[in-house]
Formats: structure tokens, C-alpha cells, sequence
């Protein structure tokens, strides 16, 4: 007769205890290669879609999260900071103004949805 009380409440307690990591978002490395590429295509999205003539780079990785949907839901934060390059000129490597009054930093949490074995990675949200 104790069981019927005893095993709802094992089930709860783990149910409870395990929700953080079934579908959840984890907290994972900066340098995991597959958030790398996802913000790699958030950093070319925000910058194509910024009024500003100059490119703006990845300063600092914040915070990387990770869920396991259909592919890979990554959440990103980042320190961004203006570069001297114009979006219009060849692509060359700039880097970040060292004046941070000529660098602007400025925060951006970027939302990426990836789906690897389709080479695809699609921008959700931007929020800077």
C-alpha cells in the first residue's frame, strides 16, 4: 500500500530534478565549434541588416547556451564593437577600434536555430 504514495513522488522528484537537462538550455563552451558557426552567421546577419556603414565585430563571448530541438537552438551573448571597414569595401580583417568612443561596444543576444546535417542556420532573434 506505501508504494502507491511512494512511487508518484519518486516520479515527481525526478521529473522535477531532470527538467533542467531534458530540452532545457545548457550553459557550454564559448569555443564549441557548432556556436561558433551559429554566431558567425548571427554576425553576418546583424551586420547586413544594420544601418551603419561601418562592420561591427564580436568584442567578447559572454554566455553560449544550447537545446536540443529539432537540430540546435543556440542562445548567444556577446560584446560587439565598430570597426574602421566599411561594409561596402572588400572584405578584409579589422579589427575593433581600440578608442572605445570610435568602437561604440554595445550588447547583443543572438537566437540561432541549426540544423548541421543541412548546413543551415537560421537567425530567430536579435536583440542588441
Amino acid at each position: 500500500m506505501m508504494w502507491k504514495f511512494v512511487l508518484p513522488v519518486l516520479a515527481a522528484v525526478f521529473a522535477v530534478g531532470f527538467a533542467s537537462f531534458v530540452g532545457g538550455y545548457q550553459n557550454i563552451d564559448v569555443n564549441d565549434a557548432g556556436a561558433r558557426k551559429a554566431l558567425d552567421a548571427a554576425v553576418i546577419q546583424h551586420n547586413r541588416g544594420s544601418n551603419d556603414m561601418y562592420l561591427s565585430r564580436v568584442a567578447e563571448v559572454t554566455k553560449v547556451q544550447r537545446q536540443v530541438v529539432s537540430g540546435l537552438k543556440y542562445i548567444i551573448t556577446v560584446r560587439m564593437g565598430k570597426t574602421p571597414c566599411r561594409k561596402n569595401a572588400a572584405q578584409e580583417l579589422c579589427e575593433i577600434h581600440e578608442d572605445p568612443e570610435s568602437a561604440r561596444p554595445y550588447q547583443c543576444t543572438f537566437t540561432v536555430w541549426s540544423r548541421p546535417w543541412l548546413n543551415e542556420s537560421t537567425v530567430e532573434k536579435e536583440e542588441c
